[in-house]
């Protein structure tokens, strides 16, 4: 029988329902064993033939002659398998085809007669054969297993303890098998029939569009038939074991035709890979058995896939190997299913081919058990000379494997003394099996080897044991479940008793209701938990089910019928036809049972049910069955409870549980990441520790030298106190955090066409944005009162576009919410879409995406000092009203004035609102404590909480210098000028610094005062809101708040006039007087918002907080370094502090190759609106080469060594690009040449170098053809260049623009055209290149070790990344992160800002009224010079405000006013000659540039000789010989050195001479130098141009003026040769500048219009063509400045008119 082809028949099946639905026609037609399948979609087209063993018509009914049953297919198939087993062979029969065309119905067909399949009437034929055996010396045993393969794991459906997937392994004699699998002993048919019963319950089938009980899962149900034959005479047994694999495949589909989706389409896709992988299988057998191939040698290519799917792994050696197969390939007859079919038949055909070589298996066993015990010797003996020995003979005893028990700690003794001590010895089992290389393995073959000799040497009575023994706990199981048994043992499934009470469950699928049965038994029948102490007769499970949940007591009553109560337990959820039982109660036939949510029962008692038709034989039949939907109804109506939404809810906590456990998980195993980073980090450190000895000996040697002064210690304990408090890190956290969150609650606003907007927000408690009760954190109250910095919190705005409202949210009620909006979201495709769009019209309520809103708005809050009221004069205030925000939304006008008690209201006309006298009483306990919540840190600031308080940014606090900060002058947030400031203290201390009776002698303690608050009118207030009113309170007094009439508000005509008039009788208190002096009235504007619409979602990636009122130029953003190819990967140290900064302006151009042999740089567009700063006009195919040219400022510490890598990448044609994608065509390029260069008359640095691009090397189509129009091509370049005294390369990025034309194309007129007379006397080639502006920091390497890098080194997961379902309808929104928090900064800037305008304001206010009214007050500064204002200016910034006293006498003079003589003394002797110049101590190095600049300027003749007599350097910055410059800002080397030293060494002559290199080596450079890490950020230009026009310029070592362009783009003002010019030629970084301007020495200069900007390396002298214009150009640079200058020139003109 060897070498046998495998048997294939077709068969074809009726039209089901779906294919009738469909009118389909039959494609398929039979003749003999030949099929034939036509072409639905070319009928014309030659049908296809196959030729087969077998092709069964089975289309028609059985009354046709032709049609094949059930019976004939065994008879021709079944039949002669069986007779192969007999013979002692293997023998496979399988079914094949797509779903839905019969292929279970041929291998396990039905239960009804004539039905049933292959396999039900081979095992039956096979029994019915052993029976009919005579012969005493043959025996027979069967044993079968039965397994499916589901989604390529494998299941027991035999046991039900083998709940999990069984591994598939293999063995070098036995090849494939599943470990563990269930081989169980059968007897006779009804053996079988009972387990394939019950495994075909646990198969995995759903339904799919073609088939509606569709097979998910292959089955393979497996016959072990042994046959024994002794021998008396030579008294010799001998077997022949037969293995016969019945397989029923699951369907091959398409998903199209399934309609799969979720679940169904992933056992889709499982399926398809493993009957693919089966087809390729066939297809390779096929190959191998053809005919031409038959004869020749196997090949390498000969390789059959067995292994990649677990069904033709396990089905190897029925495919080709020892095995007599059979296949039935199962057709539908539809033309719907016309590919399909085709298919089947064409895998059958090459079926055909195949060829099996079947042996007989004759006594297996014995060969078999010898060959095991061969390799468990072998594997003892490799244990033994790895010395282990010991381990395999002490735990290994005849009759079956131990070392298991070894291994895991466990012994087969029951005995504690046995387990401890086998426990005990675990440990050192495990550290001997560590040192034994390869004995795992061998231990682990040697347990599987003993394993199978167990099981070959189980005698037949030990498996019908255990046979036994697996029946009886799988009846126990399944008693458990519900599942009735008949009394022989037979499972029928659900039954009902003929006496015994019970219940049976009811399900909202119909077909799983009455599957489940618990009998009632005698006495107490407990029902709970698998958990609970004492063991339950009904087990149930669920979230509501207590451990004991009830008792069912059955008590028979003299014989008759039983009684049956229900005893609930105690917290136990139990209702009884609808109503919920606490105590005992009677149960009758056809109560509704619900036990917990979601256990529904139906109670009945046969024997009453039976009582009650014989008393009423003739009751009619109920209308409505009873079953679940009518408990649930039942149960909603009585209770309010509904079963669905609450398992439905259970199933949501359930997934977020797992969505947490999920997160916690990765933030587990993110922190573990970083802790292993850290660790190397810290080893990194010690590797690089050999580098700094020398450096920490000296700074510990500085720091014990340092002496701090009383106002260091001030500061420092103020900056500590600001650390301690410091809450940006905590911010990011929650942002990053929480990303996600917003994220999906946007998500399905947007789905759910709610229309409402979420993003975060961050709100701080301050005057202006007081934070609402219900925003703040629960330990904020506590944290309050000891808070020296007023609290922010990150909250969400939710923007409600639908009714025009904004709420803001926590974070804690986002989640809530979210949770909501997910169930709404879930139920919403339950929902028809007219109740969706009722739901859309609900605002308040139940839908979670709405708040409800109150009718009037808050405008905004204004606040009216009454400081007035001590003197006593009347004010009349116009105060901004500001919103949380900081915008100003209208002014309110509020007249404030001492009174008489008896005084009446002034006559303001009919409008007039008198109100009575209101008695406020002012406790100063209660004020007091209010003063230490608000004000903690009043020591530092009288003026309440300053500006830095306000603070949250880290390096954005203002220093302790007088000048303003780089930040401040940066982006026109400076505070009030100093001079003001002193201006703010002054009526407190003039006034109020005396004895209170004196100083007030209307406010005596203990008197009583009236005052009178007239609130006037109301302007500029927006038409949004339409009716306006006005509330004011005391500032700590929330709770006392007086109102006025609301007013119709048209936002056009005359003002709102309120003219509302309170008077307030206080009696006069120490914390009255205290709050006059410093505090406010709160004046809060509340309005009806009208509803407009809000910008729509989406629309912008982050929503403006600010309205922008014209669109720039999208500014592209800044990439990352493109990573080196040449360079290793260096660990980056933590940078500590700044040692020193530059800026750096960098020319790139891309030179191409001329015909001459030149390399000119390629032209460039600068056209505006470029987001690389201009787009370079390339020729296609040529040579090129690129070059970069670094200009800097000469100084000491930046000192360029060599480029070492030049790299390209990431060619693209968009602007932005995703950095996390690997690039495949990076380039590194070759650097021919790179070195210092001089250009003449400049004394920067410039570092130039040149390297070779060959564009085609990296391989991308976008630079090796011509650039379609309007289309544009974008590469990054980066640059590694070392630099001296530093730990790493520094990096320079930038982003080029590029346009390829054809290599002889001529340029666009209009580019060419405007190269050629756009750029003036400019040559061509300096136009021809792009600049960019970057900023190099050097800093020290910080230790890593210290709180503040430990912070900046962690990471925070940012959740704002992650995919959340419907993020793609987002269209590009983005939650806010880090933006967010800056832009926040401004917004408290500008709100600290607009609280001192208001200060100032009352002031000035109050100061003009007393000067008019003649009374004594506050005394302004004498404003008789300005160096007298400027020393004032310095004295208050420099001490504490607190600190000042009165005005000393003018007799006596201070020791500032004679340095202010000295200083005037010296600048009227001055004089200019070189040697004075050389020999005058100059304070700071930008003095001696500007020394120099004035004998550059004696030289120049057109500056007259009376102005170049009187040109000094103090009269163009009078700070630098004052010593205010450079405090902060000049970085000297020697580390002893200070600037405030009395007499510093005078400059040597050479310093001031230009340096013959670039980096001139100084006496510091002899000292150790420190290592650096370098940092180069590249500099973004602003769109927003603040002036730009032309300048007249002086520097040293120049011939005279020089005329430039100069465009001022805040921080930067950027110079050019002209305004043609589009190349930057010098760089000023107003932020570190400092600009210098005195309007006395401007009438000594003869030279009008100048002013002077000061940077650390020279001074530069400017000239504007007109007054106006230099004022205008001041307020470019420096707006501070400008309004200080401007405020003096009024207050001048406003004392000369009263002169």
């Amino acid at each position: 029988m060897a070498g046998a082809s495998v048997k294939v028949a077709v068969r074809v099946r009726p039209f089901n329902s779906r294919e009738m639905s469909r009118d389909s026609k039959c494609i398929i037609q039979m003749s003999g064993s030949t099929t034939t399948i036509i072409n639905p979609k070319q009928p014309k087209e030659t049908p296809k033939s196959f030729s087969f063993d077998y092709s069964y018509w089975s289309h028609t009914s059985p009354e046709d002659i032709n049609y094949a049953s059930q019976k004939q297919v065994y008879r021709d198939i079944g039949e002669e398998m069986l007779q192969h087993a007999f013979e002692g062979y293997n023998v496979c029969i399988f079914a094949y085809g797509q779903t839905g065309a019969g292929k279970s119905y041929t291998m396990m067909g039905k239960q009804e007669k004539d039905q049933q399949g292959i396999i039900p009437q081979l095992c039956e034929d096979l029994f019915s054969r052993i029976n009919d055996t005579t012969n005493d010396n043959m025996s027979y045993s069967v044993e079968v297993s039965y397994m499916e393969i589901y989604c390529e794991r494998v299941r027991d459906l035999l046991n039900p303890k083998n709940k999990g997937n069984l591994r598939v392994r293999e063995h070098p004699l036995l090849g494939p098998y599943v470990e563990d699998l269930s081989k169980l002993a059968v007897t006779s048919y009804n053996d079988i029939q009972d387990l394939m019963d019950s495994g075909n319950k646990a198969r995995t089938v759903a339904a799919t569009n073609m088939n509606e009980t569709s097979s998910r899962s292959h089955a393979v149900f497996n016959i072990i038939f042994t046959q024994k034959r002794h021998d008396a005479e030579t008294d010799i047994t001998t077997e022949k074991v037969s293995k016969i694999s019945l397989v029923d495949l699951a369907g091959s589909e398409r998903a199209d035709s399934t309609g799969a989706k979720g679940t169904r389409l992933k056992e889709g896709a499982n399926i398809n890979k493993s009957l693919t992988t089966l087809g390729k299988v066939i297809s390779a057998l096929a190959e191998m058995d053809s005919g031409p191939n038959k004869n020749k040698k196997k090949k390498k290519t000969d390789f059959i896939p067995y292994r990649d799917s677990v069904l033709t792994w396990l089905l190897r050696e029925n495919l080709g190997g020892n095995s007599r197969t059979a296949m039935v390939a199962a057709l539908s007859p539809a033309d719907i299913n016309y590919d399909e079919t085709l298919s089947t038949l064409r895998y059958a055909d090459r079926a055909k081919q195949i060829r099996c070589n079947a042996v007989i298996n004759e006594d297996p066993n014995n060969k078999l058990i010898r060959e095991l015990k061969d390799e468990v010797t072998r594997l003892r003996d490799l244990l033994h000379a790895q010395g282990l020995g010991d381990i395999a003979d002490a735990n290994t005893v005849p009759g079956g494997p131990k070392l298991t028990n070894a291994l895991v700690g466990m012994s087969p003794s029951s005995s504690l003394s046995a387990l401890s001590s086998r426990a005990a010895s675990v440990s050192s089992l495990h550290e001997r099996l560590l040192f034994a290389p390869g004995s795992e393995e061998a231990i682990e073959r040697l347990k599987e080897t003993e394993k199978i000799i167990a099981e070959l040497n189980e005698t037949w009575e030990e498996k019908l044991r255990r046979t036994e023994a697996i029946r009886m706990e799988r009846e126990a199981l399944l008693a458990e479940m519900g599942v009735a048994m008949r009394e022989d043992g037979g499972t029928l499934g659900v039954f009902s008793p003929k006496k015994t009470p019970h219940l049976v469950n009811l399900n909202e699928d119909p077909l799983m209701s009455e599957c489940l049965l618990y009998y009632i038994k005698d006495g107490l029948t407990r029902v709970g938990r698998e958990d609970a102490e004492r063991r339950q007769d009904i087990v149930l499970s669920g979230h509501f089910i207590k451990e004991k949940h009830c008792v069912f007591r059955s008590d028979s009553r003299g014989g008759s019928e039983a009684v049956v109560t229900l005893e609930p337990c105690e917290g136990a959820d139990t209702y009884v036809n609808g109503k919920k039982v606490t105590e005992p109660s009677i149960l009758r036939s056809g109560n509704r049972i619900i036990m917990g949510k979601s256990h529904v029962f139906r109670f009945n008692h046969p024997e009453q049910a039976r009582q009650e038709r014989e008393r009423t034989p003739c009751a009619e039949t109920p209308s409505e069955p009873v079953d679940w939907a009518f408990a649930q109804r039942e149960l909603l109506e009585k209770q309010g409870i509904d079963m669905k939404q609450e398992m439905e809810q259970r199933l949501q906590e359930l997934e977020d549980q797992y969505r947490r456990e999920r997160e916690e998980a990765t933030y587990l195993l993110e922190q573990q990441r970083l802790d292993y980073e850290s660790k190397l980090e810290a080893l990194q450190k010690q590797m690089d520790s050999r580098y700094f000895p020398e450096t920490n000996e000296e700074e510990d040697e500085a720091e014990d030298e340092v002496q701090w002064t009383e106002r260091e210690c001030e500061l420092a304990l103020w900056a500590f106190r600001k650390w301690k408090w410091y809450q940006f890190t905590s911010l990011r956290d929650q942002l990053w955090g929480n990303a996600i969150f917003l994220k999906e609650a946007n998500a399905i606003s947007v789905e759910l066409k709610k229309k409402v907007q979420f993003q975060f927000v961050l709100l701080t408690d301050t005057l202006y944005s007081p934070l609402p009760p219900d925003l703040l954190p629960p330990e904020a109250a506590q944290d309050r009162e000891t808070r020296p910095f007023p609290r922010t919190i990150v909250a969400v705005e939710v923007q409600d576009q639908k009714n025009g409202a904004t709420h803001y949210w926590t974070l804690e009620k986002l989640r809530q919410r979210l949770d909501l909006m997910r169930e709404m979201y879930d139920r919403a495709a339950e929902l028809p879409s007219s109740v969706i769009e009722d739901c859309d019209n609900v605002v308040t309520g139940g839908d979670p995406f709405y708040d409800r809103f109150p009718w009037f708005r808050l405008v905004g809050r204004a606040f009216v000092y009454l400081s007035n009221l001590l003197y006593p004069v009347p004010l009349v205030h116009r105060v901004a009203v500001v919103s949380e925000k900081g915008e100003v939304k209208g002014f309110l006008r509020v007249a404030v004035q001492a009174i008489s008690a008896d005084e009446e209201a002034p006559d303001y006309g009919s409008g007039v609102r008198q109100s009575g006298t209101a008695k406020i009483s002012f406790d100063d306990q209660h004020f007091e404590k209010f003063q230490s919540e608000s004000c903690p840190v009043a020591g530092l600031s009288r003026s309440g909480t300053s500006q830095e308080e306000l603070r949250i940014v880290e390096g954005q606090g203002q220093g302790a210098d007088a000048g303003p900060t780089a930040d401040e002058v940066n982006n026109n947030t400076c505070s009030a000028s100093p001079a003001e400031g002193l201006l703010l203290d002054s009526p407190e201390k003039t006034a109020l610094d005396g004895p209170l009776d004196t100083a007030l002698a209307h406010l005596h303690l203990g008197s009583a005062f009236t005052f009178r608050v007239t609130v006037l009118q109301a302007s500029s207030i927006s038409a949004e809101y339409a009716d306006i009113f006005c509330q004011f309170n005391f500032i700590h007094r929330h709770d006392e708040a007086f109102s006025t009439e609301p007013l119709k508000n048209t936002g056009r005509g005359p003002p709102l006039g309120f003219y509302h008039v309170q008077n307030i009788a206080v009696e006069v208190t120490r914390s009255f007087v205290e709050y006059i002096k410093s505090q406010p009235i709160v004046f809060e504007v509340f309005g009806h918002y009208q509803q407009h619409p809000f910008p729509p979602l989406c629309k912008d990636v982050l929503s403006p907080l600010r309205p922008s009122r014209r669109h720039f130029p999208r500014v592209m953003p800044l990439s990352k370094p493109v990573p080196a190819t040449k360079l290793s990967t260096l660990t980056r140290p933590c940078p500590g502090p700044c040692h020193c900064k530059y800026d750096l302006l960098v020319y790139f151009e891309i030179c191409e190759l001329e015909a001459n042999g030149d390399y000119i740089p390629a032209v460039v567009d600068h056209r505006g609106g470029m987001p690389c700063m201009g787009t370079f006009l390339l020729h296609q195919g040529i040579q090129r080469r690129i070059t970069v040219t670094l200009l800097h400022e000469t100084g000491s510490h930046i000192r360029w060594k060599e480029v070492r890598e030049l790299v390209v990448g990431r060619i693209r044609n968009t602007p932005e690009t995703d950095e996390s994608l690997i690039d495949p065509n990076i380039l590194s390029l070759n650097i021919l040449s790179s070195g210092y260069i001089r250009p003449a008359q400049d004394d920067r640095t410039f570092y130039q170098f040149e390297a070779a691009w060959d564009s085609s090397m990296h391989n991308s189509l976008l630079l090796n053809r011509v650039t379609p129009y309007r289309e544009k091509i974008y590469m990054t370049l980066s640059v590694y260049i070392e630099m001296e005294n530093c730990t790493q390369p520094a990096v320079i990025t930038k982003d080029f623009c590029m346009v390829f034309y054809s290599r002889d194309a001529k340029l666009p007129a209009s580019r060419s055209i405007r190269n050629l007379f756009g750029s003036g006397s400019l040559r061509a080639s300096e136009s021809n290149r792009v600049t960019g502006v970057y900023e190099l920091s050097l800093c020290h390497v910080a230790d890593v070790g210290s709180p503040g890098m430990q912070r900046r080194r962690r990471r925070v997961l940012d959740t704002s990344v992650a995919y959340v379902r419907g993020e793609e309808n987002l269209a590009g929104w983005r939650p806010r992160s880090d933006s967010l928090i800056l832009d926040h900064q401004w917004e408290l800037e500008k709100l600290s800002l607009l609280q001192e305008v208001e200060k100032t304001r009352h002031y000035l206010l109050l100061r003009e009224k007393l000067e008019t009214t003649q009374r004594p007050g506050p005394e302004a500064p004498s404003p008789a010079s300005s160096e007298d204002s400027e020393s004032h200016s310095s004295s208050s910034a420099s001490s504490p405000l607190s600190a000042e006293g009165r005005a000393s006498p003018l007799e006596v003079p201070s020791e500032r006013q004679r340095e202010l003589a000295v200083k005037c003394l010296r600048l009227l002797t001055h004089t200019f000659n070189r040697e004075y110049t050389h020999s005058h101590v100059c304070v700071s190095a930008s003095e001696s540039k500007l020394s120099e600049m004035s004998v550059t300027l004696l030289q120049d003749p057109s500056v007259s000789p009376l102005g170049a007599a009187t040109l000094t350097p103090s009269s163009t910055c009078p700070s630098l010989v004052e010593g205010r410059y450079g405090a902060a800002d000049l970085r000297t080397l020697q580390p002893s050195s200070r600037l405030a030293s009395p007499e510093p060494e005078p400059m040597p002559e050479a310093d001031s001479k230009k340096a013959t290199s670039p980096a001139p080596v100084t006496e510091a450079d002899k000292e150790p130098q420190r290592l650096l890490v370098p940092d180069i950020q590249e500099i973004r230009v602003s769109p927003i141009v603040s002036k730009k026009g032309y300048l007249h310029f002086l520097e040293p070592h120049t011939a005279g003026w020089a005329r430039r362009f100069v465009v001022v783009r805040r921080p930067y003002a950027y110079l050019y040769n002209s305004d043609k010019d589009a190349v930057e030629r010098f760089v000023l970084n107003l932020s570190t500048a400092q600009v210098e301007y005195s309007e006395d020495q401007q009438a000594m200069l003869k030279t009008p219009n100048t002013f002077a900007v000061c940077t650390e390396h020279r001074g530069i002298l400017l000239q504007a063509a007109s007054d106006k214009d230099m004022h205008d150009w001041l307020y470019a640079f420096n707006p501070l400045l400008a309004g200080t200058i401007r405020s003096k020139l009024s207050r001048r003109r406003s004392a000369q008119m009263r002169v």
